[in-house]
């Protein structure tokens, strides 16, 4: 009983970060019937600026310090009210750089070719996503750095400590929060309409390139929130470290129901607790191999996935 209770909080920890990365694709399938490759990117790249702005402001021998700014670094380090503050803002500062990077990509390799064959934009999602990853190599370094050990990590028992429960609640919040962005506000209905009939929602007054553009900030915001637990959770980031999740956080958006938000949050815990369990009863060699056999079963039996709508084309 207690191997399960700790799986299970290992799997509802990993799926919050799935579930997250998740999101970014689905929201770009939504609206633009694309696959963003370059996702993955987004949740390495916010996972990296995540470590230089704790190392910023935590690190002794680096950043804050050696502009004399000890006294910073010891309010953010030295209290639980430092810590909560110094974590808000990292992770605003990730979301907004990583949210604007992917503006910047969306506007530049992506709008150019809105109107073009599906094929084209999907080559260069996958062209962003090698250049990211090898400037990363190229520019930071190819070894993996070890993220900054500044949260005050308590044990429950059964698995569970504190680090597990703030990714979880964290996940949470702004999965709620984008649930309620896209339900209930001007911007989420312009979203909304967007993905139902671009044409449409033009004629309508709405200006749907500040909509996808928002898109693109939104989903990579929360990849970059994602890269940073992912940091927390495993102590270290690399330059490809955004391939597997990438891959898996693709699968639980798909195994949801691909362009249904509700749905890539239900595959990403689904995706993590699979995982998880088959780590702890069977072989962490199989928990790839389930969890994709699972999404094949699905996909067979409801190929628009467990939320999605299964759509009859009529000639």
């Amino acid at each position: 009983m207690d191997i399960f209770i700790q799986q299970l909080v290992n799997g509802i920890t990993l799926g919050g970060m799935y579930a997250l990365i998740a999101l970014g694709y689905t929201l770009v399938y939504g609206i633009l019937l694309m696959i963003n490759f370059a996702h993955a990117e987004m949740f390495m790249v916010g996972a990296y600026v995540g470590l230089f702005s704790l190392k910023f402001f935590s690190d002794p021998e680096w950043g804050a310090a050696t502009l004399g700014l000890e006294g910073m670094q010891q309010f953010f380090t030295g209290s639980i009210f430092g810590l909560i503050i110094m974590f808000a803002i990292v992770f605003i500062f990730s979301g907004i750089v990583t949210g604007l990077l992917g503006m910047l990509i969306e506007r530049v390799a992506y709008r150019p070719l809105r109107n073009a064959p599906r094929l084209a934009p999907l080559i260069s999602a996958i062209g962003v996503s090698i250049f990211l990853q090898n400037a990363v190599l190229l520019w930071v370094d190819s070894r993996a750095i070890a993220f900054p050990n500044v949260f005050p990590v308590v044990n429950f028992g059964y698995g569970i400590n504190s680090l597990k429960i703030f990714i979880v609640v964290t996940s949470i919040i702004l999965l709620i929060g984008l649930d309620t962005l896209v339900s209930k506000t001007k911007m989420g209905k312009a979203m909304r309409a967007t993905s139902q009939d671009r044409g449409a929602a033009q004629l309508m007054g709405i200006n749907i390139n500040k909509v996808i553009a928002a898109t693109f900030f939104i989903g990579p915001a929360l990849g970059a929130v994602a890269g940073i637990f992912h940091g927390m959770y495993y102590g270290a980031v690399i330059f490809n470290m955004g391939f597997f999740p990438g891959i898996k956080a693709f699968t639980a958006a798909v195994l949801g129901g691909i362009g249904n938000l509700r749905g890539a949050m239900l595959g990403g815990f689904m995706l993590g607790i699979i995982e998880s369990m088959t780590a702890g009863f069977i072989s962490t060699g199989y928990k790839d191999v389930v969890a994709f056999a699972i999404l094949i079963i699905v996909l067979i039996f409801r190929p628009g996935g467990l939320l999605g709508e299964s759509v009859v084309e009529k000639v």
